[in-house]
């Protein structure tokens, strides 16, 4: 293909995706189609695939594909394994596309589909994809090292040990808002609790199977079905195991912490290793499907493109558009956590530099593509169904559903009780009113999607109540699979530190410093879980915004590690490509800190602190003693709400002298004053280099 014809291919390419963005945000008089979305997502994956990723690999990290990487300098056959690029490729994917790219889209559909949809378009092309691909490409060079070490490296052994504490304390808040977001999606939910408890006794035996010397193949065959046959099988549950299944918010965020543990504990062959490897399977699959269902439905976006919350007074996402849709959306655009993974164990398998570019920058904008699916799926419900079902109630008193139905219509977002009763109906719950956390609204959204591809192929109808749990049991397996290796990884890093202080405590092959490592973070994660469970306001209003900052300030350590190690390269006129997000990314979080700690029309903590004290003092709420229950339950707002504050400094503390300790690093190096020496692993030419 000539020269022209290529420049003219792409330039189509880029116009197609430009007029779709542009219809999406300014067509008006009916809805906008769903696949306007889909086109632009393609197009800017496309795109900056072909050209800005292309162009960071060759000009700013300059990549030696004849340097051979740690995992065959360091080849053990257990962590350092060089493996296929796209099995590689597959497991950097399923490590990183957790529940984040599901569920921040949804709650950040309050303002509307538009604004998410340009933080993911935006985000993900010129920020995500470049902070997972920079610490890929600087962990490779460093034999594999994490993030927090190699800043210890890089910067001082100061700023390294802030760095280590900060992802331990910014892993508990993100383990903590995982296990929330099961909570709510499984709370009375018997179907769903069923589905998701017997993946695990599933798991179990498929590690003994393998254990055994059974054939993978046919495990997997076994796994696969087994799966199905969870979710099916809830359908033919009895009255009596329906009321022995409908637990409360508190004795699922106990079993999930039991779980946890467990998880952590015992071996990785018997329950980590083989969950994993079904989330696998169901992750990219389902997630394949939903993408060609949506376009096979093109369903018409029901929310408009921009909504009255954008400029505050919303209660699924609390405070303006900016800055809270950008950390909201944090997977799908940019996320901290993928760090702990680029610089985990994806460097360890990665068999060519070169390789960077598809697994560091291309898996990203592939979860790009699903946080839009998520857009979608949200959007794609009448308004008043997504409020409702996002608007905080308690379950045991039909009293305060009523109320949920009553704020969503006086907001301006027509539903009744009777709609809510038969939406519930067919997706085979209880009730969907309050089902806040994200989950239950992608659920149904995909649910619907699904019956609509059946009945238009005549395959058959009416079993939303199956798609419905089965969407559920997709998000759990992708929560819960990040859940337990999550807990493994924050053990090995809270061992390090043990380790300092009594070596026993850093042996990761002991008994003892298993167990009391695992408990200890458990504990931690599990304190904020079960605080969030009795939370009355639910988790938009208080976990997951704090989960937001602490995991874009992931970011911007991320980000100040890339920039140190360009500017010792010698290419600190190529840093802007890291230092622009970085930048974006602390006012981001610093503006968000702020306003939740502060203001009341972002349901800051101080403002609900003296709200709550208010009402204590009165001993009355509109003219009404207080009861018991009431009393206790404003003292629990309360605590809660110092605590987040504490939190949320804390965390806004330690980022600023990691920040401020890098700039002045910069500084040094660009005046001169400090030999720029770059820490990497010694040179070895892979064998077959020509």
């Amino acid at each position: 293909m000539s020269k022209l014809w290529r420049i003219l291919i792409w330039l189509a390419i880029s116009v197609l995706g430009a007029v779709a963005v542009a219809v999406s945000a300014f067509q008006q008089g009916e809805p906008v189609n769903a696949l306007w979305l889909v086109v632009a997502g393609v197009c800017a994956f496309a795109v900056s695939y072909r050209f800005y990723s292309a162009w960071l690999m060759a000009k700013v990290l300059v990549l030696d594909d004849h340097r051979a990487p740690p995992a065959v300098t360091k080849a053990d056959g257990k962590d350092f394994v060089p493996t296929n690029k796209w099995v590689v490729f597959g497991h950097h994917f399923a490590a990183i596309a957790g529940p984040g790219p599901l569920v921040g889209p949804v709650l950040a559909a309050q303002f509307g589909y538009l604004p998410g949809t340009l933080w993911i378009l935006i985000g993900a092309t010129l920020g995500g994809g470049v902070h997972d691909a920079v610490v890929l490409f600087s962990s490779m060079r460093r034999e594999g090292k994490s993030l927090g070490q190699m800043l210890k490296d890089e910067i001082n052994p100061f700023i390294g040990l802030v760095a280590m504490i900060s992802l331990l304390a910014i892993m508990v808040i993100i383990l903590a808002v995982l296990g929330l977001v099961v909570v709510k999606a499984l709370a009375h939910s018997p179907w769903g609790l069923f589905t998701i408890a017997m993946t695990i006794p599933l798991a179990m035996i498929m590690g003994l199977a393998i254990r055994a010397g059974m054939k993978v193949g046919t495990v997997s065959a076994f796994g696969v079905i087994g799966l199905l046959g969870c979710v099916w099988g809830g359908r033919l549950l009895t009255p009596e195991m329906n009321a022995m299944l409908t637990w409360s918010d508190t004795s699922l965020a106990w079993a999930i912490m039991i779980y946890g543990f467990c998880a952590s504990v015992l071996p990785v062959w018997l329950l980590l290793a083989p969950r994993d490897y079904l989330s696998t399977f169901m992750k990219l699959g389902t997630v394949a499907l939903l993408g060609i269902f949506i376009v096979l439905v093109a369903p018409p976006l029901h929310m408009p493109p921009v909504t009255k919350f954008v400029n505050g007074g919303g209660w699924v996402v609390p405070g303006t558009v900016f800055p809270f849709v950008c950390i909201t959306i944090a997977c799908g655009a940019i996320s901290g956590f993928h760090s702990l993974i680029s610089s985990g164990t994806t460097p360890k398998l990665m068999s060519r530099e070169k390789e960077i570019r598809m697994v560091g920058y291309g898996a990203m904008v592939t979860e790009m593509l699903v946080a839009l699916m998520a857009i979608i799926a949200a959007c794609a419900l009448q308004p008043g169904q997504y409020f409702a079902i996002n608007t905080p109630a308690n379950y045991a008193k039909p009293e305060t559903m009523v109320a949920a139905v009553q704020k969503v219509n006086d907001a301006g977002f027509p539903v009744t009780m009777k709609e809510m009763e038969d939406l519930s109906r067919d997706m085979g719950e209880p009730t969907l009113i309050g089902k806040v956390g994200g989950a239950p609204t992608f659920a149904v959204g995909m649910a619907a999607m699904f019956d609509q591809v059946f009945k238009k192929f005549n395959m058959g109808h009416g079993l939303l109540d199956l798609w419905y749990h089965f969407a559920i049991m997709f998000e759990a397996l992708f929560i819960l699979t990040t859940l337990d290796a999550g807990t493994r990884v924050g053990r090995f890093i809270l061992q390090d530190l043990l380790g300092t202080f009594y070596k026993p405590l850093g042996d990761t092959s002991s008994w003892l410093g298993n167990i009391v490592a695992s408990a200890a973070l458990v504990a931690a994660w599990g304190y904020f879980l079960y605080n969030g469970a009795i939370d009355p306001y639910g988790i938009a209003k208080s976990l997951w915004p704090i989960f937001g900052i602490a995991n874009q300030l992931l970011s911007v350590i991320a980000f100040c590690l890339g920039t140190t190690i360009i500017i010792k390269m010698g290419r600190a006129k190529y840093a802007w490509c890291t230092l622009v997000p970085l930048v974006f990314l602390l006012c981001v979080t610093f503006s968000a800190g702020y306003l939740k700690i502060f203001s009341p029309l972002a349901a800051g903590f101080l403002p609900e602190i003296v709200k709550q004290e208010a009402v204590l003092a009165a001993g009355v709420l509109n003219n009404v003693p207080l009861t018991a229950a009431q009393i206790k339950e404003a003292q629990t707002v309360i605590f809660n709400a110092k605590v987040d504050i504490g939190i949320t400094s804390l965390f806004l503390i330690f980022v600023t002298t990691i920040v401020i300790g890098c700039v002045l690093e910069w500084v040094k190096i660009l005046r001169g004053l400090k030999p720029s020496v770059l820490k990497e692993g010694p040179y070895v030419r892979l064998p077959d280099a020509v």
